[in-house]
Order: structure tokens, then C-alpha cells, then sequence
């Protein structure tokens, strides 16, 4: 019986596989009808849309023939208009010319008596011979004057030039001087401005106690100290702590006990300078391997100062110890500990670095340049007093030249005075002369010009030859008028027949357009309809082969158990013919023989127990079969729905991740992680490789550092930026694991995406930023002050005054 049960499970496998068999030809019958409907309902569209071509063409050539039309009566109105103005402008023109003749003849008569006058007073003018021996001498005297004069104006010019190269340098100084108070009023502000509120005070005690004092005494050392680059004196007063800027520096231990003691109010620093710390500076000199990396000087040699203020900076603060690059040493920062530097500036960075004392191992800190609010006020003090001397000399060359300036002018006035007589009197004589002269031409001229008019005016063409000519053009014009109306009519005959023709063929077009329509929704439907058919027979493809696996591997069950000879066949004719029944009697045969090895009175009961049992079991997993079935095919048919829409939308993050990714790193993708129908193990598979040489890796702590991951991190939000539904995203402190170079690219991509139309509201929270990030239009800056139990910043901050203040305040307390 155990042998005939798996070919019964055989028969019934073969049976379900038929069945499923049967539903499949179906199935492909279905679909079959489906198409030839499709095909049968695209035939009449693409027929009537064929004939609406023809009568979008029909309609097409109509509006054009009616536009042709158009622009020719245009055309003729324009010319017949044109022809209008002509027409009416040679009526003007007679009219003209009426007037002109009169007109012709009045002058005529008025220019005979204006002649006759003329010629007239001509005869009647007597001659003029002008006095030469006067104007002879008159001439002598006055170029022997200008002679003497050109003399006294030579020296006045050199003694003005002279004095005006003096006044010139006299008021450069005195600008300069003023700049150089004003300069220094303002290096003392900017110290008040930053917590030194008595820094005046204590400089103006200084000053009236100097003689007091046995060797020189700076300060503030913000006066004694000059940088005349800006970007130099950003690094200075980044490496010098603020209160070094507001000290006194002695040079006599005197000296120092006495400022002490006077100065304790006002608040400043008093160092004393001893010149014998036994601490020679380092020698300025920069290696190849400095040049080529971009480090070009030393922060010791990039400002001036008295040698006592920059012997202290340097012994203090190892300003020789600081050297200065360009750009290309931002490039590679990696390169300059390999020479021994271990504080470097760059225009963006201050890089330094510190040896372990457990160890060899340096670490590295990277700052932001700051921007200098005090070293660019300062000049040196010594400049002032020798300013105020070249003052003093320069007044007193002005005041000699002046002097000798007033004689000078004193007697070119007389001569100017002496020559101008002489000139007048020869002027009037040459105006008598030339107004002779002049008023003998006029009358000439007057005679010449009334002649020539007269002769003009007898030479004026004919008024009736004219008037003739202007009528025949009038004429003219008035035939072609007319022609022109007679084409207006024809045209505007043609145009109403275009316009009927066009009219006829767009409601034809407009009744085309409505049966397409209506076909088209039609095919629509049935489009759907044939969808689904072809969505049933794929399921039904799969499982007719998911049964016929079934089905073999029922068969190859069986023969391994048994196979069919015809003494089995015979036997197994005499066996129960369904698995049940079969099943049920195999259980029995055991049974029975349970019983007659074990001498059990319940074996009976427990026997029909156990077959109410199975038949249960059996009912229960047909069922559970059945419905594990319909969900399986339900999970298929949202699947088809819900998996397309996904796989495109992952294609679309994809695209931009890949696109943002090649702008900061190499390469990088995003994929859908698919399981078949173990929807709980689906996910996003992100890869990115970050060098040339290396392979595309999943995104994890074992292959990437934490600065790789937060720039993956991030780019992939970006990419999420525009297909995302939601109010506003946070993103907290994701450039901190990041290298500047990184953390600049990401800002930039984050900045972009932010910035773009319809996309949510971006929030970056952050310690602290890159200087010179490039902001958009659409970006906000708050800067968040948590900090109102620090007494003196929040007391700054609570006045409105500028950050500066603040900063400042904080370096006094840090001191």
C-alpha cells in the first residue's frame, strides 16, 4: 500500500497540472479575442483619423488662401492710400505756386529800387588814408613794454611755480600729519572699542611722564607695530593673544615697578624687556622644498617695529617659528610637517601642529583666518615728529617766496598798465581804418547780392508749364486709385468665399475630432480589458510549469519508491483508489498489527481518534492551500502594480546620487535590494568608491571612514531632495566628520538643491561653518548666542554693538 500511495499522489498532481493546463488555453483564447478587438477598433480610428488629416490639410490651405487675401488688400489699401496723399499733395502745389508768382513779382519791383539805392550811396562814399608814421611809432613802444614785461612774467612764473611746489608740499604734510593723528586717535579707539575703556588715559599718562623714565618705553605695542599687508595682519593678530596689543614694554626694571604702580587703574599689561634672555632668533631662510609647496616668508618678517616690541613678540609667541604660504600650501598641508614646520598660514587656514609627549605621533588642528581689527589702524610714532618738523620748514620757504612774489607782481603790473595805453590808442586808429574798409565792402557786397537776386528771379520757370505738369501727375495718380478700388472689390469677393470654404471644413474637422474621441475612450476600455487578459495568462503560464515541476517531481518520487510491473499493477487494482482511502487502510494494516504485538483495549478508539484527526488536518490544509493560493496570486497582481513605480523612482534617485557623486567623489549608485516576495528583507543598496584604482563598494563602517559615509549620507538626501513630500527636513551635523575640501562640496550641493523651486525647506545644524561658502538668495544665516550667563559678552550683546565687541571681550577673559 505504501508503494501505491506516492503514484496515487502522481495521479492527482497529473490531474491538477491538466486542469491548470486547460485554464491556460483559455486563457491565451481570451487574449487572442482581446487583440483581434484591439486590432478591430484601431482600424476605424486610424481611417477617420487619416480623413480628418485630409481635412486639417483642406483647412490649413483655406486659412492660408484667406490670409494671402489679407495681406494683399493690405497690400492695395496701403497703395491706394499712399496714392491719396500724393493726389492731395499736387493740389497743395498748384495752390503754392499761385501764390509764389504773385509773390515773384512784388520782389522783383522791390530788389530793382533796393539796387538802384545801393549803387547810389557807393558813389556818394569819399576815400580814407589811414596815419602809418603813428601807428609805426605806437607799435615800437609797445614791443619795447611786452619785452620788459615777458622778463617780469618769466621770474614771477618761476618764483610761483617755486612756491607752488612749496604749498604743495606743505599741504601733503600737513594731510599726512593729519592722517598720521587720526590713524593713531584710531588705533587707540579700536582698543576702547574692544574692553580697553582707559587705554587713552593710560597712554596720555605715558606721554606727559616719559622724562621721567630712564630708558624708552613703548606702547600700547599697537602703536609700534606697522604691517602693511592686510592679509599679513590678519596672521599677526591671529598668533598674538589680544592683550599683548594694549601692554607698555620697559626696558629698565625701574621702569617697570613705576608703571606697575601708576598704571594698576587703567587695566593694561606692563612687560620689561632685559635684552639678555640668552635666546637667539632663529636666521630667516627658506628651503626649495618651502618654495615648491608655496611657503614664501616667516611671520617675524612681515611687519616693522622698534627692536625691543619685536624681540618680545618673537620670544613669546615664536613668530620665527611661523612661517607663511600661499593657496597651493592649502593643496598640500600634508607636505609641510615633512620639513619641520609646525605652525603654518595659509589665506583660508591656520594649520599647526603638536608632538605627543607619550609618543612621536603628531596631531593637527585646522582654523579659519580671522579677520585683523586692530593692526590695520596702527603707524609708527616717530614719523609724527619728524612730519611736524618738515612742516615747520616748509611755512617759513612759503612766506620768504611770497615776499619776493608781491615785488615782482608790483612792477609787471606798471608795465601791463604803460603797454595797454599804447595799445588802445593803436586800436582805435586800426578800428577807424577798418570800419572804413569794412563799410566799403558791405555796400559792394550789398550791390552784388541784389543783382544776383534779380537775375534769379528772372530765370524762375513758367507758371503755366508748371501748373500743366501737376495736373497730368493728378490725373495719374487718380487712374491708379481707381484701379486700386476695383482690385479691393475683387478681393474682398474672394476673401468671403475662402472664408465660407474654411468654415464648411473646420465643422467638418470639429465633428471628426468628436468621433475619434469617442472611439478612442472605446479602445481604452478594451485596452484594459486586454491587459488584464494578458496579466491572467502569465499567471496562468506560471502555474502550468509550476505544476508540471510538481508533476515530475511526484513521478520521480514514485519510481524511487516503487516501479510499475504488472504483478504491482494487479495489486494495486485490489487497493483502495483515492490517497485517503489508501491512507486510511495503511493506517488500519498498522493498527491491526500494533494490536497484535501490544494486547491494548484502546487501540480501536484511539485509532478512530487519530483518522478524525488526519481527515481534520487534511480538510484544514486544502483549504490553507487554496487561500495561500488567491494571496499568492493577489501579492502577484499588487506586485505588478507597486514594483514599477518603485524600480523607476530608485532609477530617478540613482540618477541624481550618480550625477552629484561624480562632482565630489568618483563614482556612486543606488539600487533596489529585491527579494522576490520576502518584502521584509527589501532595501537600498548604496555603492560608492572614492578612489580610481578601487571597486564600487556597499556603503558600511567596514569599507568606508566615518568623512566618506557622511558625504555618501548626505548626497543621497540630496537626491531625495526633490521627491520628497514633506514641510521641511533637518539635517544635524553632518559636515563635522568631513575634510574642508569635502565639506565645501557637499555645502555647495546642498545649497543647490535647497535653492530649487517646489522642493521642502532645508535646516543644517552646525557648530561651525567654512569662511567664503557661497550662499544663494534662498539661504538664511542664524546665528544662535546661548550664552547670557557669561557676564561680560551678554552685557555687549544686550547694547546692539557689533560682533567685534564681543569677540573682543571674550579674548580679554581668555587672558
Amino acid at each position: 500500500m505504501k508503494k501505491k500511495l506516492p503514484w496515487l499522489k502522481y495521479d492527482m498532481k497529473k490531474a491538477e497540472y491538466m486542469e491548470t493546463k486547460e485554464q491556460e488555453k483559455d486563457a491565451k483564447k481570451k487574449l487572442d479575442e482581446a487583440a483581434k478587438t484591439l486590432n478591430d477598433l484601431k482600424e476605424p480610428i486610424e481611417k477617420q483619423k487619416q480623413e480628418k488629416a485630409v481635412l486639417d490639410a483642406k483647412c490649413k490651405k483655406a486659412g492660408r488662401l484667406i490670409n494671402e487675401n489679407s495681406k494683399r488688400l493690405t497690400e492695395i489699401m496701403s497703395n491706394e492710400s499712399h496714392l491719396g496723399v500724393q493726389v492731395r499733395g499736387k493740389y497743395k502745389e498748384m495752390e503754392e505756386l499761385k501764390k509764389q508768382e504773385e509773390s515773384r513779382q512784388q520782389r522783383i519791383i522791390k530788389a530793382k529800387e533796393g539796387l538802384a539805392v545801393a549803387e547810389a550811396e557807393l558813389e556818394n562814399l569819399p576815400p580814407y588814408e589811414p596815419p602809418k608814421d603813428e601807428l609805426e611809432n605806437l607799435k615800437a613802444q609797445i614791443l619795447e613794454l611786452e619785452v620788459s614785461a615777458n622778463n617780469k612774467r618769466n621770474q614771477k612764473s618761476e618764483k610761483e611755480r617755486l612756491l607752488g611746489q612749496k604749498k604743495m608740499s606743505l599741504r601733503n604734510c600737513l594731510d599726512r600729519l593729519k592722517d598720521m593723528e587720526n590713524t593713531h586717535n584710531k588705533c587707540l579707539q579700536a582698543l576702547v572699542k574692544s574692553g580697553t575703556e582707559r587705554i587713552f588715559e593710560a597712554y596720555h599718562w605715558v606721554q606727559e611722564h616719559r622724562s621721567e623714565f630712564n630708558k624708552e618705553v613703548y606702547g600700547p605695542v599697537l602703536l609700534e607695530v606697522n604691517v602693511s599687508d592686510r592679509v599679513h595682519a590678519n596672521y599677526l593678530e591671529g598668533h598674538v593673544p589680544y592683550y599683548i596689543w594694549k601692554s607698555f614694554i620697559t626696558q629698565d626694571p625701574r621702569d617697570r615697578d613705576f608703571l606697575v604702580k601708576n598704571l594698576k587703574s587703567f587695566d593694561v599689561p606692563v612687560l620689561n624687556y632685559t635684552g639678555d634672555e640668552g635666546r637667539a632668533p632663529l636666521p630667516f631662510q627658506l628651503t626649495k622644498e618651502m618654495h615648491s609647496i608655496g611657503i614664501y616668508s616667516r611671520l617675524d618678517q612681515v611687519f616693522n617695529a622698534p627692536n625691543a616690541v619685536k624681540e618680545v613678540l618673537t620670544s613669546q609667541f615664536g613668530l620665527d617659528r611661523s612661517y607663511i604660504g600661499s593657496k597651493e600650501t592649502d593643496q598640500k598641508a600634508d607636505e609641510v610637517l615633512k620639513l619641520d614646520v609646525l605652525d603654518c598660514w595659509t589665506p583660508d587656514n591656520h594649520y599647526r601642529w603638536s608632538k605627543s609627549r607619550y609618543g612621536n605621533h603628531f596631531s593637527a588642528s585646522v582654523d579659519a583666518v580671522g579677520r585683523s581689527s586692530l593692526l590695520l589702524c596702527s603707524l609708527d610714532v616717530g614719523e609724527i615728529e619728524v612730519m611736524r618738523s618738515k612742516k615747520m620748514e616748509l611755512e617759513e620757504s612759503v612766506s620768504v617766496i611770497e615776499e619776493s612774489l608781491g615785488s615782482f607782481k608790483n612792477d609787471l603790473r606798471y608795465l601791463e598798465e604803460e603797454a595797454a595805453k599804447f595799445h588802445k590808442q593803436r586800436e582805435d586808429i586800426i578800428k577807424i581804418l577798418q570800419h572804413e574798409k569794412k563799410k566799403r565792402r558791405e555796400i559792394e557786397s550789398l550791390i552784388d547780392q541784389r543783382r544776383r537776386k534779380l537775375e534769379s528771379l528772372d530765370k524762375e520757370d513758367d507758371l503755366d508749364t508748371l501748373m500743366a505738369k501737376l495736373i497730368d501727375q493728378a490725373a495719374k495718380y487718380n487712374i491708379q486709385r481707381f484701379h486700386c478700388a476695383m482690385e479691393v472689390k475683387e478681393l474682398l469677393v474672394e476673401a468671403v468665399s475662402f472664408k465660407q470654404s474654411f468654415a464648411e471644413v473646420h465643422m467638418a474637422s470639429i465633428e471628426f475630432d468628436a468621433k475619434i474621441r469617442d472611439l478612442e475612450v472605446d479602445l481604452k476600455q478594451h485596452e484594459k480589458f486586454a491587459v488584464q487578459a494578458s496579466l491572467h495568462f502569465e499567471y496562468c503560464k506560471k502555474e502550468v510549469e509550476n505544476f508540471r515541476q510538481q508533476l515530475s517531481a511526484a513521478k520521480r518520487q514514485a519510481e524511487s519508491i516503487a516501479t510499475i510491473t504488472p504483478e504491482l499493477e494487479k495489486e494495486f487494482l485490489e487497493m483502495p483508489t483515492t490517497i485517503e482511502e489508501l491512507e486510511a487502510a495503511i493506517q488500519d494494516n498498522i493498527s491491526q498489527a500494533n494490536s497484535m504485538l501490544f494486547l491494548n483495549n484502546n487501540i480501536l478508539e484511539e485509532y478512530e481518534h487519530r483518522k478524525n484527526q488526519i481527515e481534520d488536518l487534511a480538510k484544514k490544509l486544502e483549504a490553507d492551500n487554496k487561500e495561500l493560493r488567491r494571496c499568492l496570486a493577489e501579492i502577484d497582481n499588487l506586485k505588478e502594480n507597486w514594483l514599477p513605480t518603485l524600480r523607476n523612482l530608485v532609477a530617478r534617485i540613482n540618477e541624481t546620487f550618480s550625477r552629484n557623486f561624480q562632482e565630489m567623489a568618483v563614482a556612486g549608485e543606488v539600487s533596489l535590494d529585491e527579494h522576490d516576495k520576502d518584502f521584509d528583507q527589501f532595501g537600498i543598496l548604496i555603492k560608492v568608491k572614492f578612489r580610481q584604482a578601487g571597486q564600487l563598494q556597499v556603503l558600511s563602517a567596514h569599507h568606508q571612514s566615518g568623512g566618506e559615509r557622511s558625504v555618501s549620507t548626505i548626497l543621497y538626501l540630496v537626491s531625495l531632495q526633490d521627491l520628497t513630500n514633506c514641510p521641511f527636513r533637518v539635517v544635524d551635523e553632518i559636515n563635522q566628520g568631513m575634510d574642508p575640501i569635502n565639506e565645501r562640496k557637499m555645502f555647495q550641493q546642498l545649497v543647490r538643491a535647497a535653492s530649487q523651486l517646489n522642493t521642502p525647506q532645508c535646516f543644517l545644524l552646525t557648530p561651525k561653518l567654512l569662511p567664503d561658502l557661497e550662499y544663494s538668495e534662498a539661504c538664511s544665516i542664524l546665528n544662535i548666542m546661548n550664552g547670557p550667563w557669561i557676564d561680560q559678552p551678554s552685557k555687549v550683546w544686550s547694547s546692539g554693538d557689533c560682533w567685534g565687541s564681543v569677540t573682543g571681550l571674550v579674548g580679554k577673559t581668555q587672558c
